[in-house]
Formats: structure tokens, sequence, C-alpha cells
């Protein structure tokens, strides 16, 4: 990992679809030094995979929130939010540490979309509470942050 892969996956960030010729273009190299460098990012897990960003309000799904839940599990334990992730419209789960067991972004079309989907998550057993907090705008919304030198 140097900076010249640093550079590429910055690039990469801000536009998956770019190809490689762009990117050696913007690069001052070959397409193949290029193509040589991304495939062994990928080989190596630096890039796990390419996504495509939704505007999931153009699917109706205009409310985001963030629930916080207290589970029954031991510490470490993982097995409800395996069971959380079989649910819908839940978009992100994490284990953490603190007053709450789980940390879980939602997006659903209204608040009765949430007050279901709440329900549904009560019938797992372990959920012990939740705390729930609604997104009023998304300031900063990503799934990278840019790299600097490591």
């Amino acid at each position: 990992m140097n900076e010249i892969d640093i550079r590429i996956l910055n690039i990469l960030r801000d536009n998956a679809k770019i190809s490689n010729a762009d990117i050696a273009r913007i690069m001052n190299m070959a397409p193949s030094a290029v193509l040589e460098r991304v495939r062994k990012l990928e080989n190596n897990g630096y890039i796990s995979g390419y996504e495509t960003r939704l505007d999931y309000k153009k699917f109706g799904l205009k409310l985001t929130a963030f629930i916080e839940l207290l589970t029954s599990e031991s510490i470490g334990a993982t097995e409800i939010g395996y069971k959380l992730a079989k649910l819908p419209f839940i978009q992100e789960i994490y284990s953490v540490s603190g007053d709450y067991c789980y940390l879980i972004k939602v997006r659903v079309a209204d608040s009765d979309a949430l007050a279901e989907l709440l329900s549904e998550m009560g019938k797992i057993k372990g959920i012990k509470s939740s705390k729930t907090t609604l997104v009023l705008k998304a300031v900063k919304e990503s799934s990278s942050i840019e790299l600097k030198d490591l």
C-alpha cells in the first residue's frame, strides 16, 4: 500500500463506475498498471466490493431512524443481531458497548411503518427495551471516508 494505491482508492471511493482508462488518465499511468493495482487491492482485501447508492426516498422510504436495543444476551453474543438482520428495512446493525447492545439503522416509509417494525423486533426473544431516534435531515451520509497518508 503506497500513495498511488491510496489515490486510486480515493478515486474509486468517489466513483466506483469509473473505468481503469479514466483512472489511468487522472493518475498519468498506463491503464494496464492501474488494472494490476486495482486487482491487487481487491485480492488483498482493501477493496471488499462495489456498491450502488440508492435514493431510498424515491422508493417511498422517507423516514430514517436509529434504534438502540438492550438485550439479555451475554457480552459479545450476537444471536439476536443475526435474527434482526432477517427483518426488512433494517439497513445496518452494530453490536456496541455502552448502555445498549445494538445500534440499528432503519429506513421505513413513515411512523406507522416504524411502529410495525418495532413491533416485529419486539417479538424476538431476549430484547428488553429500545430507544429510537428519528433523523430530521442527513447532513453527511456516506459509506466511506477519504483516505489520507496512512
